[in-house]
């Protein structure tokens, strides 16, 4: 990764951020502006509010994700918190306002019911809470609801839906700080859809590169949208995972391409992390009695796709003999992990071209 890439903040330090500013407020009429907060790790970050209003019995403050140079889907998404004296003795009450989701599915860190206001950023939040009571006289009983501006149509375009978790994002974040291109977001929502799966009573999930081969995989195996894991080019945090957290059996599912590339022995599918490698591709078809000339044509082929139509003219199985590469993979990861493993390599039009 460059260490020119710019680091950006998660929405649970956003809401930390918002959330002692309003605290700040109600105890002291005044908004800190920037506010400043300690992240897990010892950085002191400082925020600068984009709203702020103080109402007869509460305080209310936004601040703006910053997401730095990682493409993520929440990057300028508008981060409030409301907060109001609670009952004596109830500590932080947490409330999902408009735009942050409800967990409505076991499996995952908070019980059903609560707002998707992940452990470290509640364990912040009361943290500051603690501080801004001790600075200011307060008693630390508050509610703190947090939303997010157009929250529920962003999360569309993340794993909420399919984790149960509904009408918004979740507030997330173990350390404060998003890594770009670490993808650290992703690799954990692979881990909470297998707790989702295991959690209701699945034995049979399905790690998939892309909705084409999920379509395939459901069709295939009639398995619910909950048992599909949106693995993308991650197939190694699936299979370390499922090592860890077993299930009776795994079906990895991809176009050619990558599924070529699992069968290479690389774990990240990603094409700026591997590559198709043509030299495995001859060797198959060699192997499977090709002759010189396909061989040959093969090495030089331009593409996984384009190697497949060559060994489908001449009648040779390359797709189940890279689906039997991946196998071979998937099973040197899983090691003695109690889990059957199938996979199955599709085409872009998700027809299969090749089982193991």
């Amino acid at each position: 990764m460059s260490t020119d890439l710019r680091y950006g903040w998660t929405t649970g330090a956003c809401a930390t951020a918002a959330t002692t500013a309003a605290y700040t407020a109600l105890l002291t009429g005044d908004f800190p502006d920037p506010v400043e907060i300690l992240l897990p790790k010892g950085q002191r970050p400082a925020f600068a509010l984009a709203r702020e209003r103080l109402l007869p019995d509460a305080g209310y403050a936004t601040i703006v994700k910053d997401a730095g140079d990682d493409p993520d889907v929440t990057h300028g998404a508008l981060i409030s918190a409301t907060v109001w004296h609670g009952s004596p003795g109830t500590g932080v009450v947490f409330r999902a306002g408009p735009g942050v989701g409800t967990v409505t599915k076991p499996g995952l860190p908070l019980a059903v019911g609560e707002p998707a206001i992940n452990p470290v950023p509640r364990q912040m939040i009361r943290e500051h809470v603690a501080r801004v009571a001790d600075a200011h006289g307060g008693s630390g009983d508050v509610v703190v609801e947090i939303s997010v501006d157009n929250g529920e149509e962003i999360a569309k375009h993340t794993w909420n839906p399919r984790l149960g978790i509904l009408g918004g994002l979740s507030i997330l974040g173990t350390t404060g700080i998003v890594v770009p291109y670490s993808c650290s977001a992703w690799i954990d929502s692979i881990r909470r859809g297998v707790d989702v799966a295991r959690a209701a009573g699945y034995q049979h999930v399905a790690g998939c590169t892309g909705s084409t081969s999920e379509k395939v995989a459901a069709e295939l195996y009639g398995l619910p949208e909950d048992a599909l894991l949106d693995m993308g080019d991650f197939a190694g945090a699936v299979l370390k995972y499922i090592k860890r957290h077993p299930v009776s059996r795994l079906t990895i599912a991809g176009g050619i391409g990558k599924m070529s590339k699992l069968a290479d022995g690389h774990l990240d599918l990603h094409s700026g992390r591997s590559q198709v490698n043509h030299e495995l591709l001859a060797d198959l078809t060699a192997q499977a009695g090709g002759s010189a000339e396909l061989v040959s044509a093969v090495r030089d082929a331009n593409t996984a796709l384009g190697a497949l139509h060559l060994c489908q003219e001449a009648g040779l199985p390359l797709g189940d003999l890279i689906a039997a590469g991946a196998l071979a993979t998937c099973r040197g990861v899983l090691a003695e992990a109690p889990v059957a493993v199938d996979i199955v390599v599709i085409d872009r039009a998700g027809v299969v071209v090749g089982r193991a």
